[in-house]
């Protein structure tokens, strides 16, 4: 199938329709309007089959998952999302997963009001990257870099479900019954908490996604603030599902460590921390207070019972080239 029958088979039409979209698919560039007020975010990710997908996953998780970490990256900024653009390398043109594929992809840009705009199809190895791009009010975007020592720490919704679900999938982990597949479903189908990064514009600190797991991005805040955090492991918020599977050690070790997550850690300052938990009383997404940022820079204390903590992975994951 040719490059343009493709496009024009699968992408060109259904998805959301956004007004702000003078020109989408179909011409050399696409043409948007930017609402007057508004910065732009833009993010840029990549996943490729066999480093951050299983070869086998369903194509519907596929293409869910590459549009979620993306929104999930505008959520951490604050950013309310806009348009994707996709380019996509498969090796061979399979009918029946590019269906499926599309449903993932539109299912997900319907619900959170993203349009579909462009991009580029090649034949290679199975990897799918995204461009996506959002509105921030000028002077709100959440950094990594404006903490400061007494900030609280917090996190959303609950950590380890997706590094668990990965090694079900893997046969790594025996979990069977409901457990198992709410595990699974979180791998493959990670919720990027993007009302809640509306939510914390001009009251969080800082903010980063889960990607990588709680130690490794927490010490990327830590890092750029200049601060050192003390972390209480006994306040995880972990899920049903997870305890039920596994017991509490591993269940903290999969919360410290595992990414794929992609809740949002993010800290509160003292001033705004009573503001902040009435506002979210409300609110569908918990937030859970897990620590508090101290004047040590770069030093993340774990803590258990208020007694020094060592996870068996001190470093979360890192990527490697």
């Amino acid at each position: 199938m040719k490059e343009f029958d493709l496009i024009g088979r699968y992408f060109s039409d259904g998805g959301h329709t956004r007004k702000d979209v003078v020109i989408g698919i179909g011409d050399d560039c696409a043409v948007t309007n930017v609402p007057s007020n508004q910065q732009l975010a833009v993010t840029t990710d990549t996943l490729v089959a066999g480093v951050h997908f299983l070869e086998d996953a369903p194509a519907k998780s596929v293409a869910y998952k590459t549009v979620a970490v993306n929104l999930s990256d505008l959520a951490a900024m604050g950013a309310e999302p806009a348009w994707i653009s996709l380019s996509l390398s498969l090796p061979t043109v399979n009918d029946k997963w590019l269906s499926e594929f599309v449903d993932g992809l539109y299912e997900l840009t319907q619900y959170y009001s993203v349009q579909l705009i462009g991009g580029d199809t090649v034949k290679g190895p199975m990897a799918m990257t995204i461009t996506a791009q959002g509105f921030i009010p000028p002077g709100s975007e959440l950094t990594r870099s404006n903490a400061k020592p007494g900030d609280w720490v917090y996190v959303t919704g609950t950590l380890g479900d997706a590094g668990a679900g990965l090694d079900i999938l893997q046969n790594k982990l025996n979990v069977a019954g409901e457990a198992r597949d709410v595990l699974i479903n979180r791998h493959y189908y990670p919720t990027p908490r993007v009302a809640m990064g509306t939510a914390l514009r001009r009251i969080a600190s800082s903010c980063i996604d889960v990607s990588d797991g709680l130690i490794s991005d927490l010490g990327h805040i830590l890092k750029a603030s200049g601060c050192g955090a003390n972390v209480h492991v006994d306040k995880l918020p972990l899920s049903r599902a997870l305890t039920s599977a596994v017991d509490n050690a591993q269940a903290i070790e999969y919360a410290l460590s595992a990414g794929d997550d992609y809740e949002l850690i993010f800290t509160v300052g003292e001033e705004q921390r009573g503001n902040f938990e009435t506002s979210m009383g409300g609110s569908s997404v918990k937030a859970t207070c897990i620590g508090q940022l101290t004047g040590q820079v770069g030093q993340l204390s774990l803590l258990k019972d208020n007694q020094p903590f060592t996870p068996t992975n001190e470093n979360g994951y890192e990527h490697t080239f």
